[in-house]
């Protein structure tokens, strides 16, 4: 994997770590690097939850406008699909994934938070998808990801005004779910709020987010048929024996499930 990135997994929990200093700008390597640990904490067993993490200073403050400025439309007809296609990978982790954000997360480090199940802001932090400002939109999900998370009104006023968000305000529109004082605590927030998640029944974890995910995808019938196939799928897991068996002998939340 690039030296741009790393995974460290402890305790169940995978942190991917941008590592491009100062500002963790997401060139074409570091893009890459996320479709590969993707794929990694995916197919690792050892791993029940991701948090996605720029360090303390800063999340990622956008793409390598440097690098994207000579490209041609040729070019970015084939890297715009490439770019598309690694935030997705994050976003299909079928696990439980949190950004704890720092500092700036802008445009490309915006969206790639937006892959994420939660967002967890320190108070300096500042959010944003200021592509117009370049003359383009976002293009890794932005206007797609971001309507569905803030509604499309909330959505328009950002990508047409390309203004950056307070934490606090990202916190009101929803932007984020939670925001802590110190922007060096917001690793340990992030870390404890998927916590509660790697002894969990890690195939119902799953078929939930998938049904979610999906489901907003689709109209309400189609939505509802995801839900039910999910749901009938999880009496194939022992999981679910042994979730029903506690819930009869020993009541609610009791159960020790064994991830299989």
């Amino acid at each position: 994997m690039s030296e741009l990135l790393s995974v460290e997994v402890d305790g169940g929990i995978a942190t991917i770590l941008l590592k491009r200093p100062p500002m963790n700008a997401l060139n074409v390597e570091i893009q890459e690097a996320l479709r590969e640990a993707a794929e990694e904490v995916t197919e690792r067993r050892d791993v029940a939850a991701v948090i996605i993490y720029g360090g303390e200073k800063v999340f990622a403050a956008g793409a390598d406008i440097k690098e994207m400025e000579t490209m041609s439309y040729t070019d970015m007809v084939f890297h715009s699909r490439r770019l598309q296609s690694a935030f997705s990978a994050v976003a299909r982790i079928p696990k439980p994934t949190v950004a704890a954000i720092t500092g700036y997360a802008l445009g490309g480090g915006c969206e790639l938070t937006l892959t994420c199940d939660f967002r967890v802001a320190a108070r300096n932090a500042k959010l944003g998808q200021p592509e117009v400002l370049l003359g383009v939109i976002p293009g890794a999900g932005g206007t797609q990801r971001l309507a569905r998370l803030v509604g499309p009104a909330k959505a328009k006023d950002l990508v047409y005004s390309g203004r950056f968000v307070s934490a606090d305000e990202a916190l009101a529109m929803g932007l984020v779910d939670e925001v802590v004082e110190e922007a060096e605590d917001v690793y340990a927030a992030a870390r404890a709020r998927v916590e509660r998640y790697v002894s969990g029944p890690a195939f119902a974890l799953r078929a939930a987010k998938e049904a979610i995910d999906r489901g907003l995808e689709v109209d309400l019938d189609t939505g509802l048929e995801i839900e039910s196939m999910q749901f009938a799928s999880l009496f194939a897991t022992r999981d679910r024996e042994i979730g029903m068996r506690s819930f009869v002998e020993n009541g609610p939340g009791k159960a020790k499930f064994e991830g299989a």
